[in-house]
């Protein structure tokens, strides 16, 4: 067996390839200088550890020892986990979809010596076919252009570099912050829409849970139900859909449809944390159990099969799965989740399987109409064809009696799912999606009222302090695997994590979680923020092999670090007194101002800043004792209602009341009346009396 550099790495992604007949690199100045010595390419190789045509494409070519003989003689192969250095994937993903049109994972990109791009694609197939040149065929080509015509592809590269410089620059215009982006987002979002099966725009049909934030914030505002009702339509989809496992709780990554029935497999963290938080937030307005019953669902899934025994939460589970057992090699994507109807037969019995099946639309023959790869041939991808009441209309059966066999059939199915060969987990541990999640968990603990969610986000948020920061520096990693914190953490680490500190400070009103969020603000100011133009880098300053410091702001899969770090400053500058934090927010809006009206519907996490600086500056504090019952009427007061542009405070000890005061002086005078909890509210500097029931309360936050 062939076993090469990558042996070393921690990243499961690498560690993936460590075997391959490839003589890969990791990323660093290892394989640069073998480049500049050699005079040779470097062939990078972008990816993460459970992309489905990522292990596609490493099986008929990093495997192939007639590709890995081309590769190693005429290139410097580099791989790079893109979840990992989401930096390096940037810039190269820029000029792959600048040059091609698109781009992807698997990632593949030329690069001189000098670490400049100058040809790029995403996957090859082995040999020609699918209309798609073939790699090696591809390599070859290269190879040759590299001896006979180096100049011109050296020129090519600088001159392209320079164009992306160009294209990824941001600058403060002369535009000025109103409620115009607003509005045109909405009705940009209005304008894709599908009003017949929920989501925006046609198949395959990704989640994009920003665009959620946005509208429900719109329709705070504007009282606009049809921003409402899309984003309901789009959850309500969703979770009756394949793309939601319907077993075991959680989101598939996306849809290859357009109705959300086959998904693309794989699990991500970041669409768990940001989906839970959207249904959890549609729950607070609407009051619809379903959207509950699903944020939970989803919680448990993480809870239960996503996170380390100390705390910290893991990546994501792979597309592909084991088949058959006795074939350990074979796999297929979606194994895990799929079902033949005997199957189910035989663990239920009759008449719970029939019951099951009609419900979630099993078939003898399958329920994957069209299947050209034969993956689902005879299987069925479990999803809700009808609801509980027809099921009982079409038995002649009682629906309580329904509804109690449908959860005993579910329960034993994922019972029977869970001694199947799991799909891979990817184990490592990032800063920035734990933030996300952690943030969810808050939520989940503040709207569900479950402490074990409040646990969980502790959990994670104390993992990541003592495994991840360091409380001198004030630095910041981004991976931990197997008991190693790696790589200095970049704009979205930053800031996802200030933001679940935020998040978790109000959940909980451990003053620690508040005062290192204030910290984490001010190193992101130092180590990120553009002080002359405004807004933030996505990488610090200190890394000579990238090309670019880029300043981010599309909110796609993942929110913009530009987005969050911005909603970041506005909250804690009222939490803190911070006017500072106002000053850098409005810098960063401003900054992208332009773009906020030109392309609102690519940055809808920044609308959602730029809706937050716009709203009525609201602080509520509680004075009470923390665990008390009357402090807690209050908080549930506030809780149960969709209000996203306050900020909350409890002081709960004179402690406390002195060091909030110190830079917020109104809390000094802040305190129970007659003995019992109290809540201040205060809009744009201005203090109502302060209220000791939660019915008052309520009619002062209407």
């Amino acid at each position: 067996m062939h076993t090469n550099r990558l042996a070393q790495e921690k990243s499961p992604y690498l560690l993936q390839h460590a075997h391959n007949p490839v003589d890969w690199h990791a990323w660093g100045e290892e394989a640069f200088d073998v480049a500049r010595y050699e005079d040779k390419p470097i062939f990078l190789s972008v990816g993460y550890s459970t992309c489905h045509w990522c292990h596609v494409m490493e099986r008929e070519s990093f495997e192939d020892d007639r590709i890995a003989e081309i590769l190693n003689r005429h290139f410097v192969p580099v791989k790079v986990d893109r979840e990992e250095r989401p930096d390096v994937d940037r810039i190269y993903m820029l000029f792959v979809q600048a040059t091609t049109g698109s781009g992807g994972w698997p990632m593949s990109v030329w690069l001189t010596p000098d670490l400049k791009p100058f040809f790029g694609g995403t996957y090859f197939p082995p040999d020609n076919r699918y209309g798609r040149p073939g790699f090696a065929f591809i390599l070859q080509r290269i190879a040759e252009a590299w001896r006979a015509d180096r100049a011109r592809l050296v020129e090519s590269g600088v001159a392209i570099v320079e164009e992306l410089r160009k294209q990824s620059e941001v600058a403060p215009s002369a535009a000025f912050l109103n409620d115009g982006p607003l509005e045109s987002g909405y009705h940009a979002f209005r304008r894709i829409f599908d009003p017949d099966l929920g989501g925006f725009g046609g198949a395959p049909k990704f989640p994009r849970p920003s665009v959620h934030n946005f509208l429900l914030r719109y329709y705070a505002r504007s009282g606009n139900h049809e921003a409402l009702e899309m984003v309901l339509k789009t959850l309500q989809a969703m979770a009756r859909g394949g793309m939601n496992d319907q077993l075991g709780g959680g989101f598939h990554r996306y849809s290859v449809d357009d109705r959300w029935f086959v998904p693309h497999f794989e699990k991500m963290l970041y669409d768990q944390a940001q989906l839970a938080t959207s249904y959890l937030e549609a729950f607070q307005i609407t009051g619809q159990a379903s959207c509950a019953a699903v944020a939970r669902n989803v919680l448990e899934y993480v809870l239960r099969d996503m996170t380390h025994p100390e705390g910290g939460l893991y990546s994501a589970e792979d597309a592909d799965s084991v088949i058959d057992p006795a074939q350990p090699d074979v796999k297929g994507e979606g194994a895990f989740y799929v079902w033949s109807q005997d199957e189910i037969a035989a663990r239920l019995g009759s008449p719970a399987a029939e019951w099951f099946c009609y419900a979630y639309g099993v078939q003898e023959t399958g329920n994957v109409a069209e299947d050209p790869q034969d993956e689902f041939t005879g299987k069925n991808i479990l999803y809700e064809a009808r609801t509980a009441a027809e099921v009982a209309a079409r038995f002649g059966v009682d629906v309580d009696e329904v509804l109690a066999s449908l959860a005993a059939s579910r329960n034993v199915l994922l019972e029977a799912r869970s001694k199947r060969v799991r799909p891979h987990l990817d184990d490592k541990i990032l800063t920035a999606w734990n933030g996300l999640m952690i943030s969810a968990f808050a939520l989940g603990a503040q709207v569900l009222d479950e402490p074990r969610y409040l646990a969980a986000a502790r959990r994670a948020a104390d993992f990541i302090l003592g495994r991840l920061f360091d409380g001198h520096t004030g630095v910041l990693m981004r991976r931990y695997r197997d008991d190693e914190a790696a790589i200095s953490g970049f704009l979205d680490d930053y800031a996802f994590f200030t933001q679940a500190l935020v998040d978790l400070y109000e959940t909980c009103f451990e003053l620690r979680y508040l005062e290192t969020a204030e910290r984490l603000a001010e190193e992101i100011g130092e180590w990120f923020e553009d002080p002359e133009h405004g807004g933030f880098f996505s990488t610090a300053d200190n890394d000579a092999s990238l090309l670019l410091r880029m300043k981010d702001d599309y909110d796609g899969a993942e929110p913009s670090g530009n987005s969050i770090a911005a909603l970041n400053l506005l909250r804690l500058a009222q939490m803190a007194g911070r006017d500072d934090f106002r000053v850098a927010a409005e810098k960063t809006l401003l900054a992208f101002a332009s773009r906020l009206q030109a392309m609102p519907a690519g940055i809808p996490q920044m609308l959602v800043t730029l809706d937050h600086y716009l709203a009525k500056q609201r602080q509520i504090v509680v004075a009470g004792a923390r665990d008390a019952a009357d402090t807690l009427a209050l908080l549930q007061a506030i809780r149960r209602r969709f209000d996203p542009n306050k900020v909350v405070l409890l002081v709960h000890s004179d402690e406390v009341r002195e060091a909030l005061s110190r830079n917020v002086p109104a809390i000094a005078g802040m305190r129970p009346v007659d003995g019992k909890a109290a809540a201040y509210v205060c809009e744009d500097f201005t203090c109502k009396l302060p209220v000791t029931e939660p019915e008052q309360l309520s009619e002062l936050l209407k």
